[in-house]
């Protein structure tokens, strides 16, 4: 065999398809707009695929058991806690994390409104909150703070903050000519 077959022939053997070892799968994630292929353990959370194979550390590790909203993402364009869902079960969903919302240039305008109303504390929950605030403009919600801390009320901030958050949240909420 010539040299140049035995490079094509090398070339085919690298590009076949390794099979995943038992227990995993391949997922096909579309993730802040762009595709992300990963072989994950069929037992992964959204949460641990995001943070430990896609590298997207925003979204934050609190309770693990739905109790805290401090992973909350956009699935689809609703909100979920991710630590509750399995990453294989959202192939092909559209995913938003945090690091998808705005950044430093250009922050969105609930980013901004949490900055300008200091949302945050030691900012250990704000990613959730700031997700969690954004869904919440999405749905229906009455005028008033009790209706906007009742449709809060999944996202827990140890620091007690609350009171800048629905500040924030209600300046978010109004029109730019208000």
């Amino acid at each position: 065999m010539s040299l140049t077959g035995k490079l094509a022939a090398g070339a085919e053997q690298a590009e076949a398809v390794v099979p995943a070892p038992e227990g995993y799968i391949d997922v096909t994630l579309k993730v802040n707009g762009s595709k992300h292929k990963a072989r994950v353990d069929a037992r992964s959370t959204l949460l641990d695929t995001l943070r430990e194979t896609l590298h997207l550390t925003g979204t934050k590790k609190g309770c693990d058991h739905g109790q805290c909203g401090a992973c909350t993402i956009h699935v689809n364009g609703e909100r979920v806690n991710s630590c509750l869902c399995l990453a294989a079960a959202h192939d092909g969903d559209e995913i938003t994390t945090i690091e998808g919302l705005g950044n430093p240039d250009s922050l969105h305008p609930m980013q901004a409104a949490f900055l300008a109303c200091d949302g945050y504390q030691c900012g250990y929950c704000t990613s959730g909150q700031i997700m969690s605030a954004v869904a919440l403009t999405k749905e229906p919600c009455g005028p008033a703070d009790a209706d906007v801390k009742e449709a809060m009320s999944g996202n827990i901030c140890r620091c007690g903050a609350y009171p800048n958050i629905v500040a924030a949240i209600q300046q978010a909420r109004r029109p730019a000519s208000a």
